[in-house]
């Protein structure tokens, strides 16, 4: 029987009103019911309380509960299915046994990095291990939001190193001759996720005296040929105020000049005219012109690091030993990808490589830096304050065969006299040697426990541990010297140069003395001499400000 428009709405309207008006009806039974039904589709009924309600049971909920009704089950679904979600992120992910065949955004690893990093990830736990100069070896479990300034920080404390803003972590890649030093704000977890699996790469914990020096007063960081004059007002600006004005406007200078550059896959080293701004770093096509027509876009800043060349001769046949490379992020493995480049001098190098990462890091390099130097003065406030305590002791008087502390002021006075002249007995030897016999003993021991002292250290792993630790005016170290076994060598660093002073052993009334002028000026011991050169040049070019050292982890 076919019914009117207006019958239809009649009794839809009246079988809405029953259903609101029965309260007899068990909906959560029914939706339970149901849901175990759904749940397990293929499962075959055993029982009636398995299956859909029967008759029976829609009898007992009430004559007017039909099959037809609405049940509203979402709840109760979607929350057994954010269950298994949270089970299934909680399982570890499954190796690929084929990691060759897959790459990293395309990785058949069933993980959450395809879809993002979950909270689970950064609250995990990470090995990351560090090593040293000697190459010493220290693991440290740390969470994914651990920086390079915290690495610093831990390794520091554990390895009792006196604290101060050179320390620094270095991402060193030995297949491909690559160093760098990570900036404080870096995540250590997610620099070691870019590495490629099983290979050689590694964390090297040394000092980098030049890591801040873009933001002190160098003024042959930028060479003001290499600074672009873009506009009247830049130009012939010095290095702080560039500095200062990159501060206080963000405006970062245009670097320009000559590079030698090889792609991987070629053989020919060719010297191009380049340009690095904050959009990227482009090359002119037609000798040093500007025009945007010539201007040819090579790579990205933003999306990509910076690495000094350590064997460029070696590895990739650089026309010189001042090569630098471009590594896009993308470049896990291999040399693929890679922009290698060279220049004429060093002072070139270090310009185009503290330019690179103020483009790229523009005022969270500054930043970084302010908290190193919060960080210094607070722990020199409190060495301080370790010594300003001591202007609160008393003197006191051990003769007897109890202490007692001495009130008078004079008697104080002469006690500390006497005390000085004690010490000065005890310590005569340094001064006053009785026999020439001993200056083989004295030089062979008194400076062995220096840190500035290395011992049989060759002149080019001299060159190679200054460069690295930065080429700043006032790195020095002390070596013995290979060619005199009697002698010693003073390394020393100035204007991003290294230069070598011979210290002969002389004698005068049968005392042996240390010199580096013939004789002119003389030096009980070395340690006496690297003292004196840290107030005075002296002979020297420069003080003597920052020692090459290295700890063992």
């Amino acid at each position: 029987m076919i019914q009117s428009g207006n019958g239809v709405q009649d009794w839809i309207h009246e079988t809405h009103h029953r259903l609101i008006k029965d309260n007899d009806m068990d909906l959560g039974a029914l939706e339970k019911n149901l849901s175990c039904t759904l749940d397990n589709p293929y499962e075959e009924q055993r029982g009636r309380g398995r299956g859909l309600p029967s008759t029976e049971n829609v009898e007992l909920l009430g004559p007017d509960v039909k099959r037809s009704q609405p049940v509203f089950i979402q709840g109760n679904s979607w929350g057994r299915l954010r269950e298994e979600e949270s089970r299934a992120s909680s399982l570890p992910t499954i190796p690929n046994p084929f990691p060759e065949l897959c790459s990293p955004s395309k990785s058949p690893i069933l993980s959450n990095a395809s879809l993002g990093r979950s909270p689970q990830w950064e609250s995990s736990h990470h090995v990351v291990k560090v090593f040293s100069e000697d190459d010493t070896c220290r693991s440290l479990e740390v969470t994914a939001g651990t920086t390079a300034r915290n690495i610093c920080e831990i390794l520091v404390q554990k390895t009792h190193a006196l604290s101060d803003e050179n320390w620094s972590l270095v991402e060193y890649h030995p297949h491909l001759a690559l160093e760098r030093c990570l900036e404080e704000h870096e995540s250590v977890v997610e620099v070691q996720a870019t590495w490629p699996v099983g290979g050689e790469s590694k964390f090297i914990f040394r000092k980098n005296f030049a890591k801040y020096a873009l933001f002190k007063n160098s003024p042959s960081l930028f060479p003001e040929a290499m600074v672009a004059s873009c506009s009247e007002a830049n130009k012939g600006m010095s290095h702080s105020e560039l500095i200062q004005n990159f501060l206080n406007s963000g405006s970062c200078p245009e670097i320009q000049g000559y590079l030698h550059l090889k792609e991987m896959g070629r053989k020919v080293w060719k010297r191009l005219y380049f340009l690095l701004r904050r959009s990227g770093l482009y090359y002119s096509t037609k000798g040093t012109s500007k025009d945007p027509q010539h201007l040819q876009y090579f790579i990205d800043v933003a999306e990509s690091n910076v690495f000094f060349v350590t064997q460029g001769k070696k590895l990739y046949g650089t026309p010189t030993e001042y090569g630098f490379c471009i590594k896009p992020h993308k470049t896990r493995n291999g040399v693929k990808g890679l922009k290698v480049f060279c220049t004429e001098d060093e002072q070139s190098r270090l310009c185009w490589i503290s330019a690179f990462r103020l483009f790229k890091y523009g005022i969270q390099l500054y930043r970084n830096y302010e908290v190193s130097q919060r960080s210094q003065n607070a722990w020199i406030s409190s060495s301080s304050l370790r010594s300003a305590s001591n202007n609160t002791l008393v003197a006191m008087d051990f003769s007897g065969c109890t202490g007692r502390v001495i009130d008078n002021p004079n008697e104080a006075l002469s006690a500390a006299l006497e005390e000085a002249q004690a010490w000065r007995k005890k310590t005569s030897h340094r001064n006053s040697l009785p026999s020439p016999c001993q200056a083989p003993v004295l030089s062979s021991a008194i400076h062995r426990t220096q840190p500035w002292y290395h011992g049989r250290l060759s002149r080019e792993e001299t060159q190679r541990l200054i460069v690295q630790q930065g080429l700043v005016d006032g790195v020095f170290l002390v070596r013995e010297s290979q060619r005199n076994p009697k002698g010693f060598v003073l390394s020393l660093c100035h204007l991003q140069k290294i230069k070598h002073y011979l210290i002969l052993p002389c004698e005068e009334e049968g005392r042996p003395y240390f010199t580096m002028d013939d004789g002119q000026t003389k030096f009980t011991d070395l340690i006496q001499l690297v003292d004196f050169h840290q107030i005075n040049k002296g002979i020297l070019p420069c003080k003597l400000q920052h020692f090459c050292t290295s700890v063992v982890l």
